[in-house]
């Protein structure tokens, strides 16, 4: 399928979660599809629940948390935490915590995040839960990973990945030695005992080294893992771009579209700026009734550079992801 959609696809999408995509005819990338209402956001991770609602958790605020009925308006419902857990000082003097991931398995919702502060590695990755997934309802459960300024990777933007065969991995970093991966016990939630390995994904050679923000999903037999490039936080100025690659295996090693490894600067760009949409990352994969959507945050250019959510389908009949 091409990334622009034929009026007959589009008349064949549920009208209450079909996305408004932007023409495209100027650019090579669609606009992302019709959100209102409390859209400010950075880092979204979104899901929908048993319920049939979409729950959305963003950075800032205790973690901000909007939810929505039908994929388009979306509203600000508190925060998943009412107070810092103590042991957050340590890593930010803000007490904000960064990038959530939201999933749901065996009945109860986690929340893996990062705290730390702008351009440190002196961070940590915590896990928190939930039985509803409601505001007020989550407990912390303490630090999954941690880095110090002496280390070689940085404990920020988690991302749960659950393979087919039951084991459970946590692909997170950002700068520094780039992006990682290590095993998670699934009674727990925090690093497997019986595997301590630390597997490097993708990293970059030369500066800017900036790759952050992973999600891996596996699709038609294939692991794709997907990073934030470049200059991410600076409104207008950002640079931000995603990229990806994949592999046979979950921890590497990953390969773009031209055979380039991930760990030797490789990355194909699933989505750059365009038009008013600037540095597009931050970004999360979520299944839903009608396919796959890239979850994304961008920085509008009509809006004073202000961070916005974006909502995109994927497509992967090519082999490789394309927004649509």
């Amino acid at each position: 399928m091409s990334r622009t959609l034929r009026r007959s696809s589009l008349l064949a999408l549920p009208a209450a979660v079909m996305l408004a995509l932007v023409p495209s005819s100027a650019s090579a990338y669609p606009g992302p599809g019709k959100v209102t209402g409390d859209v400010v956001v950075h880092d979204p991770t979104m899901l929908r629940a048993p319920d049939g609602r979409y729950l959305l958790h963003s950075t800032h605020g205790f973690l901000e948390f909007r939810t929505s009925t039908d994929r388009v308006a979306f509203s600000r419902d508190g925060n998943a935490f009412s107070k810092p857990p103590r042991w957050w000082s340590r890593y930010s003097a803000q007490n904000d915590p960064w990038a959530p991931d939201l999933s749901h398995h065996g009945g109860r919702y986690l929340m893996y995040y990062s705290v730390s502060g702008f351009r440190s590695n002196t961070s940590a990755i915590g896990l928190a839960t939930s039985t509803t997934g409601t505001p007020g309802s989550w407990k912390d459960q303490g630090i999954v990973h941690s880095t110090t300024s002496g280390s070689d990777h940085n404990a920020i933007d988690p991302d749960l990945f659950v393979d087919d065969d039951g084991k459970w991995w946590l692909v997170f970093g950002s700068h520094w030695s780039g992006i990682k991966m290590i095993r998670i016990d699934p009674r727990t939630g925090k690093q497997y005992a019986g595997d301590t390995t630390r597997h490097s994904l993708a990293s970059r050679s030369k500066a800017p080294r900036a790759v952050e923000g992973p999600t891996v999903v596996k699709r038609n037999g294939y692991y794709y893992l997907f990073a934030s490039y470049d200059t991410c936080c600076s409104g207008t100025a950002s640079t931000y771009k995603i990229k990806v690659g994949r592999s046979t295996s979950p921890t590497g090693p990953y390969y773009d579209r031209n055979g380039v490894a991930m760990n030797n600067d490789g990355g194909t760009v699933v989505m750059a700026s365009h038009g008013s949409v600037i540095g597009p990352g931050g970004q999360d994969v979520m299944t839903d009734t009608d396919g796959d959507l890239l979850v994304y945050h961008y920085y509008d250019g009509r809006d004073a550079g202000a961070p916005k959510l974006g909502l995109n389908r994927l497509d992967w009949s090519g082999g490789w992801p394309a927004v649509f």
